[in-house]
């Protein structure tokens, strides 16, 4: 393969569909790569989907600037692109006299980095809010715009969004080497051949260090830091209403109780400065210290339930602040790099500063008339009213086959996320788009099924369907090249 394009986006995470999603504004050629089979499988896979409302960040930094400004354009785009986004408001928990004073402190930054609504609550409002607190409870800091929301969601609607108005995304495509020329970029070399582009977006997480070397510019390092997390099954119920955090160290906002959009409930995470960019393990140590954490907040918190554990990375760079800027060195190399929380919640903000960028680095940027800023509503089938289920089981059968009996998932439903724009390729990524497997069950049930589904639909025998990275086949021949596996359904 060889292409050419006016941008390449190096990453296909929540900064750099984003980043698509923004650029597909304007009459360009623009070509995302991501290096995995699906979408939202690095730093965006794993973390704590908080809408974070902007208090923590110091005054001054990126990240307290584009936290804010990220969650205003969420919530003015959730409507248009269809945005699971839940504004349940978030507390930052004393239970010392100290802590009561870090309260006051992150008042007063929040109030300078200009987040709306802040205030602060005695400990009678805030265990009424809260009951389940601790009893150690002396108050709290309550932001109304703090938040919950679904990052694969979220990053899956900037990238279709992306799509329709021109964006190509290529998959399975790893960047090897930006390819520089007297100072200046002239393409990268990936695993399916050379892009031509005079402009790329270094938007690669934990890598995007790797990136910036290969162009030769050393100017940044990724620490990669990992926090572990423990979900818990929605027999918890409304346990906790809110986003709950302790008061925050230096490093960390501490272990977090919160529920999910999916009406689950997480705590977590941990932080480990690491140096393996691909370590998501889980460990016992870790896993116990995120539950001392959450008891320390929410003393009766119902672990039993339990249903399983993850790690996801940081991607911290030098500093400790995000890195968005030109290259040192090379033109038309725009760094998004050292995206750490709350960069989930940063990313449209990320993403028209990078635009503001490449303006200023000489990129010609001409809007295009017909953009449409709109996703097609879509809603799974369990989340339709009666009448709307009766119409479409009428109008195809399929979605009157429930597949994942945990979480209601229909064939219909999983048809429809393999076949949308960046469809799902693997079983995670129908697990990310539908919720397929992330039941009580944990897939026993719905994943042989929906592997059947993957195999008939992308017209692959079963051995060659994966669980989510390039490798990750499931089933094998006993005799090699008979796929003895047999489409059971």
């Amino acid at each position: 393969m060889r292409k050419k394009a006016d941008v390449v986006i190096i990453g296909g995470g929540i900064v750099g569909t984003a980043v698509a999603r923004e650029l597909a504004r304007f009459k360009l050629d623009i070509t995302l790569v991501e290096q995995h089979p699906d979408l939202s499988m690095g730093t965006t896979k794993a973390n704590s989907a908080i809408l974070h409302a902007g208090f923590d960040a110091a005054v001054g930094t990126l990240k307290a600037k584009l936290n804010v400004r990220g969650n205003e354009l969420y919530r003015a785009w959730q409507e248009e692109l269809g945005l699971d986004i839940k504004l349940i408001g978030s507390l930052v928990v004393a239970t010392d006299e100290e802590g009561l004073l870090v309260l006051e402190q992150l008042h007063e930054r929040g109030r300078q980095n200009g987040v709306p609504g802040l205030v602060l609550l005695s400990r009678e409002a805030v265990l009424e809010r809260e009951p389940h607190l601790t009893p150690a409870t002396l108050g709290a800091l309550f932001a109304p715009t703090g938040g919950i929301m679904d990052p694969f969601g979220v990053t899956l609607a900037f990238a279709e969004n992306a799509v329709r108005n021109g964006v190509e995304v290529l998959t399975e495509c790893k960047v090897e080497q930006v390819e520089v020329s007297d100072d200046e970029v002239v393409g990268v070399h990936t695993s399916q051949g050379f892009i031509e582009a005079r402009y790329i977006i270094n938007a690669a997480g934990v890598h995007a260090d790797d990136i910036s070397r290969s162009a030769n510019d050393h100017s940044f390092a990724i620490h990669p830091r990992k926090g572990e997390y423990m979900l818990l099954d929605k027999s918890v119920g409304n346990f906790v209403r809110s986003v709950i955090f302790p008061t925050p160290s230096k490093v960390s906002k501490g272990i977090v109780i919160a529920p999910t959009v999916h009406h689950n409930t997480f705590v977590g995470p941990n932080a480990l400065a690491i140096d393996d960019k691909e370590d998501l393990s889980t460990t016992a140590e870790g896993l116990a210290a995120i539950v001392a954490g959450a008891k320390s907040l929410v003393p009766g918190v119902p672990l039993n339930a339990a249903i399983t554990q993850f790690a996801g990375l940081r991607a911290v760079a030098d500093g400790d602040d995000f890195v968005i800027r030109p290259a040192t060195g090379v033109r038309g190399l725009i760094h998004a790099a050292g995206i750490q929380s709350p960069g989930l919640t940063a990313a449209p903000a990320i993403a028209e500063m990078v635009v503001d960028i490449l303006r200023s680095e000489g990129l010609s940027l001409h809007a295009k008339i017909d953009f449409c800023p709109e996703n097609p509503a879509r809603a799974l089938f369990r989340d339709q009213e009666a009448p709307e289920k009766q119409k479409l089981i009428a109008e195809n059968p399929l979605y009157g086959r429930v597949i994942c009996r945990c979480e209601m998932v229909t064939e219909g439903d999983i048809l429809d996320a393999i076949h949308r724009p960046c469809g799902a390729r693997t079983l995670d990524g129908v697990k990310r788009r539908t919720r397929a497997g992330m039941g009580r069950c944990q897939g026993g049930f719905c994943g042989p099924r929906v592997t059947s589904i993957l195999s008939r639909e992308l017209k692959i025998p079963i051995p060659a369907v994966r669980k989510d990275t390039a490798g990750s086949f499931l089933f094998f021949d006993k005799i090699r090249g008979t796929h003895e596996v047999k489409d059971h359904e």
